[in-house]
């Protein structure tokens, strides 16, 4: 599959520049997507952030040259791209449970090793999916927005708080009157294209004026995936986004666009919610 060999690119890249600085922009580049929608694939297909899994490469890698080849923990520090032996000695002990100096005593250890890992399509289709393709013009959200990190995983406790702190204080209940179009429903939308600040969105699709406490966007035409889901959220929307990546995009003929993530909830109870997902895509 072209896409799955795109992400295996992406992959010999990380290998070819360990020792150097990973440009995110480079590798969706050559996976063809955002640097946002690689972080998201890549983190589903791997089970583990992007950026965990370059620093358990470069601390598989170091413990390596610290056993074998008698190096000053100080020179391995700085072929990583740790210029303090502090971080090195964080970063070192986050995965292998041990600081480097012990490694060099003498003594018998047990280390980890992460080797480089390897994308391939498993066909599974337990289990439907539902979803439609429907191209949409243009149309306004507002509500209330946060800046996001470009490091993804640094957002899964932004997010979280935002719709907690969305509900306790009555934005949420001063939005829902200001729903006139569509698509109707609460909205959460990840503004993380490579051309804009990455933002995240509370919001629905309104064409009314808004005070200063609230903000706008307006999301260009796309084409859309969408995807319908019911479940207990947050996990049952993640699982969904799971396995659109995982199981329907590598087969669709579909290729992530440059364009927002939208989460649309279309009834109030996250016990027992009911969603739709939209990815934007374009033909292969």
């Amino acid at each position: 599959m072209e896409w799955i060999e795109k992400l295996n690119k992406a992959i010999n890249y990380i290998e070819e520049n360990i020792t150097k600085e990973i440009e995110y922009e480079q590798l969706s580049k050559i996976a063809c997507c955002s640097t946002y929608h690689f972080q998201r694939m890549f983190a589903y297909m791997a089970d583990v952030p992007l950026s965990e899994y370059i620093r358990r490469r470069r601390m598989s890698l170091a413990a390596v040259e610290l056993q074998n080849d008698n190096k000053k923990i100080i020179d391995v520090a700085l072929k990583y791209g740790y210029t303090s032996p502090t971080a090195f000695n964080r970063a070192f002990k986050s995965i292998h449970g041990i600081a480097p100096s012990i490694i060099q005593k003498g003594e018998t250890i047990n280390l980890k090793a992460f080797p480089p890992i390897s994308f391939k399509v498993t066909i599974k289709g337990a289990e439907e999916m539902n979803y439609r393709i429907e191209k949409k013009e243009e149309f306004r959200i507002v509500g209330v927005s946060q800046r996001l990190h470009t490091e993804l995983e640094k957002n899964f406790e932004i997010v979280p708080k935002m719709w907690q702190q969305s509900a306790l204080d009555g934005t949420i209940q001063k939005l829902l009157p200001m729903m006139n179009s569509q698509p109707k429903g609460v909205l959460g939308v990840s503004v993380c294209n490579d051309s804009e600040e990455w933002k995240y969105f509370i919001s629905v699709a309104s064409t009314e004026s808004i005070d200063d406490k609230l903000d706008e966007y307006t999301i260009s035409p796309f084409t859309w995936a969408i995807f319908s889901g019911e479940g207990q959220c947050p996990q049952a929307i993640q699982e969904l986004e799971k396995r659109i990546v995982t199981e329907w995009l590598p087969t669709s003929g579909y290729e992530y666009d440059n364009g927002p993530d939208i989460e649309l909830y279309l009834n109030p109870d996250p016990q027992n919610s009911k969603f739709e997902v939209w990815i934007p895509v374009i033909k292969k």
